[in-house]
């Protein structure tokens, strides 16, 4: 499956220029921001951990181990890029317990920043952002042009496609996610259940967004829509009243796409119509879904940028600045601004 197929069109044409992301971990740096003032007590250990290029599963590992715990009593609030710089936090369940020496747990991969006892433990989700640090080096753009871009999806946002990542090399995710999905089976392993499901339902999402973004209505509010604000999980009907809303314009309040699962979508009118459209191209995929008991959602289409800025450190290096919502993938910014370039690569760039 080729890029196209799993995200969609971009939304302001083609990219300006290329340039390399992720040479070094440092170019890709990613903060948790979790908003919970910790008690300084409880039964929980919470940490404050950066990772260079290392997991996040393989980061609960290490510490289980330097802990003396199972596995299973390590938190985290969500998965971090392992080709990456990034600081996010953990927590471990020690009823009764005193904090155990994590020394083992570190080297020049993992460092423990902090820590803190809390009463709970650290739930998935529970981030309420991420705040990127991008480095695009080896750039080949003209400036002009991309200063004009960046001041666009300041203004205007992005659609907020899932990332190629979400699919796996080549797509391989949604592949297997459809070949289970004719069986009617699961997978028994709970990491690669998760995976496949969430390729699939993000898979769906981009379908629909892909659509909005061709015809013009990523960033309009239509009668029948169901709108949400950017960090709400609850949405409402737009009526015709609800698609003059200020709100809008301000991107504080967007249309939403369906996260497809059980239950049926509350959206009418042309929307309706389209979500129907693409159920109707993977009913297998749809029905497997909400056989998983996975519950229908919403997700914005639309991506506020919040707080991005820009400089060039170095003639061919732009470091952007920024924060998104949790779930929310960094690289749809860069993709609406330039092609990739894979490592150690110069010519024949690979559209990412």
């Amino acid at each position: 499956m080729n890029e196209l197929e799993l995200l969609g069109p971009r939304a302001y044409g083609e990219p300006i220029g290329r340039a390399q992301l992720k040479a070094t971990a440092e170019d890709f740096q990613v903060d948790e921001v979790l908003d919970i003032p910790l008690a300084g007590e409880g039964e929980h250990l919470w940490l404050w951990v950066e990772k260079r290029e290392l997991n996040t599963e393989e980061a609960a590992r290490r510490i289980a181990r330097a802990a003396g715990v199972p596995l299973r009593v390590v938190s985290y609030a969500g998965l971090k890029d392992r080709q990456a710089l990034t600081r996010q936090w953990f927590s471990l369940h020690l009823p009764g317990k005193a904090d155990p020496d994590l020394a083992s747990a570190e080297n020049p991969s993992l460092r423990i920043l902090k820590s803190a006892r809390h009463k709970r433990k650290l739930q998935r989700g529970a981030h309420s952002a991420n705040g990127f640090i991008l480095r695009l080096t080896r750039l080949e753009a003209d400036r002009d042009a991309l200063e004009g871009r960046l001041q666009a999806i300041a203004a205007g946002g992005i659609p907020n496609y899932f990332g190629l990542q979400r699919f796996g090399h080549g797509g391989g995710n949604v592949i297997d996610a459809r070949a289970f999905a004719e069986r009617r089976e699961l997978p028994v392993q709970r990491n690669l259940r998760s995976r496949l499901l969430s390729a699939g339902r993000s898979f769906l999402f981009n379908r629909v967004l892909a659509e909005r973004v061709a015809d013009g209505t990523w960033q309009q509010a239509c009668v029948g829509d169901l709108l949400a604000f950017t960090d709400s999980r609850s949405f409402f009907a737009a009526g015709e009243a609800e698609c003059s809303d200020p709100r809008l314009a301000q991107l504080d309040l967007h249309p939403t796409g369906p996260l497809w699962g059980t239950g049926e979508s509350s959206a009418a009118g042309s929307c309706q119509i389209l979500e129907q459209r693409i159920a109707a191209t993977e009913p297998d995929l749809c029905r497997w879904l909400a056989e998983a008991g996975l519950a229908h959602e919403r997700r914005i289409l639309r991506l506020p940028i919040g707080g991005l800025t820009w400089h060039y450190p170095e003639p061919d290096v732009l470091q952007l600045e920024f924060v998104l919502p949790a779930g929310c993938f960094a690289t749809a910014v860069v993709r609406e601004l330039v092609d990739l370039l894979p490592a150690g690569q110069t010519e024949n760039p690979c559209a990412f």
